[in-house]
């Protein structure tokens, strides 16, 4: 206990040390915060303030929105005042909090996901039975879920890193607390730890994104009995969900489904599942959806 509280606080190095790059990001990454905020928020009127919210992709759809607001707010704002300040550092609490937090709200995301891609495998594959599979506890139940299945992930990555001795050097190669970085500066023997991060992190990712690309392969071929519309329509919604999994998943699949260790490109690949695939989401839902679109006018 006594080793592990020789550090108080870390020093994260960020992304640049250019001063110019920094100004440079500081207008990039506030914009984007602020489309993010307006994009969901958007969204987040529109559906509840319309009949959309009756149906169960729009009622995903709501806290898919809002997981994209909590998951990029514990991420971006101290990433924007890091790139301002000269004393670019945060406590060992806050760290562990920000560590845990961004498990919570990144895995309750992916979770929500993969109910979206069962709500459209029910509706595209199995329509009579829709409104009987999908019905309001059902949709209640898939949320409550994904928040306890995030809640127990996030607590065991948590609980990994918060008993592991820190006793020097304090400087965290990246922009945010993540675990192979905070494992890189123990002072201990972390073989065990990272191979426990491994097969849960890097199990959840490579299951997940299994299981979504089996639903839309399965979705696909069904697609074929279709009628001309009704694929046209079906394509475009899966279209937007697949593209919203791949901004998502391909970077989370680079950086925890291998050993502990760290890279410096692990920084921008970050950078894509915290802040650009939270930017896209609402452009994606909004833009290539007619019933999205007709409602935002209305509302």
């Amino acid at each position: 206990m006594e080793n592990r509280n020789n550090v108080t606080e870390f020093v994260l190095l960020g992304l640049s040390s250019d001063r110019n790059l920094q100004i440079f990001f500081v207008g990039l990454f506030l914009s984007c915060y602020i489309a993010i905020l307006i994009g969901n928020l958007i969204i987040l009127i529109t559906v509840r303030g319309s009949s959309l919210i009756k149906q169960p992709m729009y009622f995903f759809l709501c806290h898919l929105s809002l997981m994209d607001v909590c998951f990029t707010s514990t991420v971006t704002p101290k990433l924007v005042r890091d790139l301002l300040s000269e004393k670019k550092t945060i406590s060992f609490g806050h760290c562990m909090i920000q560590l845990f937090a961004v498990h919570l709200f990144g895995v309750a995301e992916i979770s929500i996901l993969v109910g979206m891609a069962y709500d459209r495998y029910v509706a595209i594959c199995k329509p009579l039975h829709y409104m009987v599979v999908m019905n309001k506890q059902r949709c209640v139940t898939v949320i409550a879920v994904c928040w306890g299945g995030a809640f127990l992930h996030s607590t065991n990555e948590w609980l990994l890193v918060i008993f592991l001795p820190f006793c020097g050097p304090n400087k965290i190669d990246h922009y945010l607390c993540d675990i192979y970085p905070l494992l890189k500066l123990a002072c201990s023997d972390t073989y065990v730890t990272g191979f426990l991060v491994l097969t849960s992190s890097g199990t959840i990712v490579l299951v997940t994104f299994a299981v979504l690309v089996t639903s839309y392969i399965t979705i696909l071929a069904h697609l074929r009995t279709h009628s001309l519309e009704g694929r046209r329509k079906a394509l475009s919604t899966c279209a937007s969900h697949i593209t919203v999994v791949t901004l998502f998943f391909l970077p989370c699949i680079f950086i925890y489904l291998r050993p502990s260790q760290t890279f410096p490109e692990d920084k921008v690949f970050t950078l894509l599942y915290t802040i650009i695939a939270p930017m896209f989401n609402p452009l994606i839902y909004t833009l290539r959806n007619r019933e999205m679109k007709t409602a935002m006018k209305k509302v």
